[in-house]
């Protein structure tokens, strides 16, 4: 059952450089019972398990995501090594995060379905991205918020780039790099910590190997199929996907 429900979640978010993380996290709990705090590094484990297909046919395909992977990178690096410490040391109430992420997601993910990427009627300009400082501190705090839940961090910056008018061809795999590294990064961590700390905080080996056996066959694919599918389609999966993931996180924030 693992494996396959890491099969489709990877299927479906790959295209949009997402690693499907952050939806395996409520499964993981609820349906694998994996405790707490293992359950954020065994996350981890499923990136560094799960991405390098998608990697490897983005890079056949010559999709590298160029500066914008170092970018994320210098970001994602230290923020996710400081939010795994944070997740060990402090270990800071969930509540507060559902209602933060819920309230990032959701007017994200309204403005992403329901808006189509402007077409000009004159010669094409260039799209006015994000400046590179404030993409290295947004990266930063979007891999702290994944040291500390087990997520790749691209279900928050990939609808950014997107929305700010990067193509998703150039934010999937700039995405998913940085959410290998950075998961590895993380991984390591946890286990430094776990020397000296009791408790569940290394990662549960057999089920995150499962979940990323899953991911890596939906992610291979996904990526394949990511030339064939408009950016018109790709934005709104990712919209909508983004609404769901709010939604969810608002009742789990207010209940």
């Amino acid at each position: 059952m693992a494996v396959v429900a890491a099969c489709g979640i990877a299927l479906i978010a790959t295209p949009a450089g997402i690693s499907g993380a952050v939806l395996l996290l409520p499964f993981q709990v609820s349906v694998l019972g994996t405790p707490s705090p293992a359950v954020t590094p065994t996350n981890l484990l499923y990136n560094v398990i799960a991405t390098p297909g998608a990697l490897y046919r983005y890079r056949r395909q010559h999709q590298t995501g160029g500066r914008l992977t170092l970018l994320l990178m210098a970001g994602t690096l230290p923020g996710v090594i400081a939010g795994s410490v944070i997740r060990v040391k402090l270990i800071p109430g969930p509540k507060i995060f559902d209602l933060v992420v819920s309230a990032v997601l959701l007017p994200l993910g309204a403005w992403l379905a329901a808006t189509r990427p402007a077409r000009p009627a004159g010669p094409a300009r260039p799209a006015r991205h994000i400046p590179s400082p404030i993409l290295i501190g947004l990266a930063c705090l979007v891999g702290c918020v994944g040291g500390i839940y087990g997520t790749g961090g691209g279900f928050i910056l990939s609808p950014v780039l997107i929305g700010a008018g990067r193509p998703a061809a150039d934010v999937a795999p700039a995405a998913l790099t940085s959410t290998f590294v950075t998961s590895m990064a993380g991984v390591a961590t946890f286990i430094t910590l776990a020397a000296g700390h009791p408790g569940s905080v290394v990662p549960d080996w057999p089920i995150g190997t499962a979940l990323g056996l899953g991911g890596l066959a939906g992610a291979y694919t996904g990526a394949r199929i990511q030339a064939r599918l408009p950016d018109i389609l790709i934005r709104r999966t990712i919209g909508i996907l983004a609404i769901v993931l709010g939604i969810r996180y608002l009742w789990s924030g207010l209940s």
